[in-house]
């Protein structure tokens, strides 16, 4: 008997912000390695999900909502895009139900015209009627052409199962690309300050998650106690006094909050520090915004 072949490559997940992309490479890799909440624009970075199985490896890559730049950090953002479109095997579209095709995005025509296996996830369908999916299923078909229009909840896990027998059926012949045990190409530090951010998404509104990020100073294990040191960057010292609350409430919670999290994540116990750091216009600056973690 001949071996059966083994399957590998990169499947994309792209769409606007807030259609459940990130909710989807979850489902899709059966861990929490994308932030999600209810808030647009929550993932910055493109976030690798590696599935492992005994003849095939999927590489999920799960990217920022496409939006219309207006910081320096929505540019490098859609580069991830951008990229996310040219290195894919398989392309996942990611719309909701009330969503239409935008004449004025000029990805979507390249999606049109794309050569790369394009598959289009219709997501939320449980807060939908029937007949409207089906509708939308038509539509979609309509204009953007791709192999199929798959009907799905992936916060419910809903079909989900037909997404992944499609990519396996699509999924070029190669040997892995990576260790076999590994989930992501991502580091410890990284999940440690994207838990902190999904705790600030989660927290307050308006333009505090937005004006913020984290970063790691100090990720130290030994034994079953990981010390870990965030500095949260902000950019104007009214947002850091939001940030921080009335007597330290607020960042407290965020703080208490993540580190549970991070417990689960980790498997071990978490101390965990936070500083408040002001830092002007860091979303406008290329050389602050490289020295974050987010370039090439």
């Amino acid at each position: 008997m001949s071996e059966i072949a083994h399957k590998a490559g990169f499947v994309n997940i792209i769409g606007k912000p807030n259609v459940g992309k990130s909710t989807l490479m979850n489902a899709l890799t059966g861990e929490q390695l994308s932030i999600i909440t209810s808030k647009a624009q929550t993932t910055r970075h493109r976030i690798m999900g590696i599935l492992s199985g005994e003849d095939f490896q999927i590489i999920y890559s799960d990217t920022p909502g496409i939006l219309k730049p207006i910081y320096e950090l929505h540019k490098v953002m859609m580069g991830y895009v951008e990229s996310a479109l040219e290195d894919a095997d398989i392309i996942l579209f990611v719309v909701e139900v009330g969503e239409k095709y935008d004449e004025e995005m000029p990805l979507l025509q390249r999606l049109a015209h794309t050569q790369t296996p394009l598959f289009v996830v219709l997501n939320k369908i449980d807060k939908s009627q029937q007949e409207e999916v089906v509708a939308k299923m038509a539509y979609w078909q309509e204009k953007l052409n791709p192999k199929e229009v798959i009907p799905v909840s992936a916060l419910e896990k809903f079909n989900t199962e037909r997404v992944l027998d499609l990519i396996l059926q699509n999924l070029p012949e190669h040997p892995a690309y990576f260790e076999k045990d590994e989930m992501t190409d991502r580091t410890e530090r990284f999940f440690a300050s994207e838990i902190i951010r999904e705790k600030i998404f989660l927290n307050y509104s308006q333009e505090i998650p937005y004006a913020s990020d984290v970063v790691i100073i100090l990720f130290q294990e030994s034994g079953t106690l990981i010390r870990i040191a965030a500095e949260i960057l902000v950019e104007r010292d009214s947002q850091k006094g939001i940030l921080i609350g009335k007597g330290g409430k607020m960042l407290k919670k965020v703080g208490t909050d993540a580190r549970k999290d991070m417990e689960a994540f980790f498997g071990k116990k978490v101390f965990l520090e936070q500083f408040v750091k002001v830092e002007p216009n860091w979303r406008n600056q290329k050389l602050k915004l490289e020295r974050l973690g987010y370039g090439a």
